[in-house]
């Protein structure tokens, strides 16, 4: 009969013994760092609770391996044993190559993990996520520069902590991994992203029952004449807070109460069609709004999600202008594009809306085409130098030839003017089982000066 720990001679069994000795040394010493506060990013939890344990178990399974692999070569030839070495600490030379040993082990798992934790920290980069892949994520990272949450990282938001969290996100990367190598990009790339539960992500950093009362809002407007001429607009929104009502008895935020569960279907990719809504508040009461003529099977077909804070704040960090109107009309009141050109609000406008190839071919378009209209006339040259630079910033941040983003390309459902936004609800055709309605009353929300 075969001795047991004859079986442990063959190579492989030796590999699977030293990996999973090495791999559980230096799972101890990543867990001790975590515990440490060393390692807060969840890229570094992936290599801490993924890689490293899938190691282990590797090795696990290369010991029986190689076991029955030397019990088949020793069943064909029982006179080819294998010997272990000798290994004697009596000797002094022995015991100085196990010293060295022991130094070299130790100073390369200290080296790996810094190595690991610094290619980890990379990868959790907004760098490595915007430019690494430049090509389908150049819009992505343009805006996010520019956006409010600049500070925080994409993985804040697109990971997160938790096991179950870095699987599914992980493979999902993976598997848009392929589609670049492979090159089957969608262009462009879906504005519906599959994130986790608002709570989760922007619960972090805001409070759900924050009361923000009545917040007033004044929206500039210019107008095409030779005077860009400016409208303004003041609105008086009636944000409120969960549970808190403003003065005018409504509040927009009653939509992200805890205490209230709203669910919806939407039956396209963007969330801007929903034909039904189910409400459940408080007390445990529960309405049911459908669209008219929708019918179970197409429900049925939909998504069925529940609503929480990005389906109204759908594009916080990757804003991408939903007119070309707009952007100008920002830059302008700025200050950025001079009012003093004549005409310079509609000329803008013309000149991003044109199609070119490429961003460098736009910008230098822009420039060629508002140094066209000017020529010949009396006009402030440094205004129009610094026109010529902030409408090239307003295409560059917006217009992407290659992925085919541009401006109203991803719906913004923070309001109703450029897409359906509230008005895919609140559009008074979403009716309930005993008659009441969705409303859309413009003043539910904010009343106009």
């Amino acid at each position: 009969m075969t001795n047991r720990t004859a079986l442990l001679r063959h190579p492989l069994a030796i590999a699977g013994v030293l990996l999973t000795t090495v791999s559980a040394v230096i799972f101890i010493a990543l867990v001790i760092a975590v515990l440490s506060g060393l390692f807060d990013h969840p890229y570094e939890g992936l290599v801490v609770f993924v890689l490293v344990p899938a190691l282990f178990v590797l090795g696990l399974l290369l010991i029986p391996l190689g076991m029955w692999l030397e019990w088949r070569r020793l069943q064909r030839h029982p006179e080819r044993t294998r010997d272990w070495p000798i290994i004697d600490l009596r000797s002094p030379a022995t015991r100085r190559w196990a010293l060295l040993v022991a130094v070299l082990t130790t100073v390369n798992v200290l080296i790996v993990t810094m190595a690991g934790k610094g290619a980890v920290r990379w990868m959790d980069s907004p760098e490595f996520c915007g430019q690494t892949c430049h090509l389908p994520m150049h819009s992505q990272f343009t805006a996010w520069q520019d956006a409010p949450h600049s500070e925080v990282t994409c993985t804040q938001c697109h990971v997160g902590e938790g096991a179950r969290a870095l699987v599914h996100y992980k493979l999902a990367g993976a598997r848009q991994l392929y589609h670049v190598i492979t090159n089957q990009i969608p262009k462009p790339i879906p504005g519906v992203a599959d994130m986790r539960p608002a709570m989760e992500t922007c619960g972090t950093c805001h409070w759900a029952r924050r009361d923000l009362g009545t917040v007033v809002r004044v929206k500039k407007a210019y107008a095409d004449d030779a005077e860009n001429s400016e409208t303004l607009t003041t609105l008086e929104m009636m944000v409120g807070g969960p549970g808190r009502k403003t003065s005018a008895g409504r509040a927009i935020h009653w939509h992200a109460d805890p205490d209230v569960r709203i669910e919806f279907v939407a039956t396209d990719a963007d969330r801007q069609t929903i034909p039904y809504v189910r409400l459940t508040r408080g007390d445990g009461k529960v309405t049911e709004y459908r669209a008219e003529g929708m019918t179970d099977q197409q429900l049925a077909a939909g998504e069925r999600r529940v609503m929480d804070c990005i389906d109204c704040h759908n594009v916080p960090a990757h804003r991408v202008a939903t007119s070309a109107e707009e952007a100008v009309d920002n830059a302008v009141a700025a200050g950025g594009i001079s009012r003093s050109l004549p005409f310079i609000r509609r000329e803008s406008i013309k000149l991003v809306k044109a199609e070119y190839e490429t961003q460098e071919r736009g910008e230098s378009e822009i420039d060629k085409g508002l140094r066209g209209v000017y020529a010949g006339q009396s006009v402030d040259a440094d205004a129009l130098a610094r026109a010529i630079r902030n409408v090239q910033t307003v295409y560059r941040r917006n217009v992407f030839p290659p992925m085919k983003v541009t401006f109203g390309v991803y719906p913004d459902n923070i309001g109703h003017i450029t897409s359906s936004g509230c008005f895919r609800c609140h559009d008074g055709g979403h009716t309930a089982p005993d008659g009441s309605v969705i409303g859309a009353d413009c003043e539910y929300c904010h009343t106009q000066k």
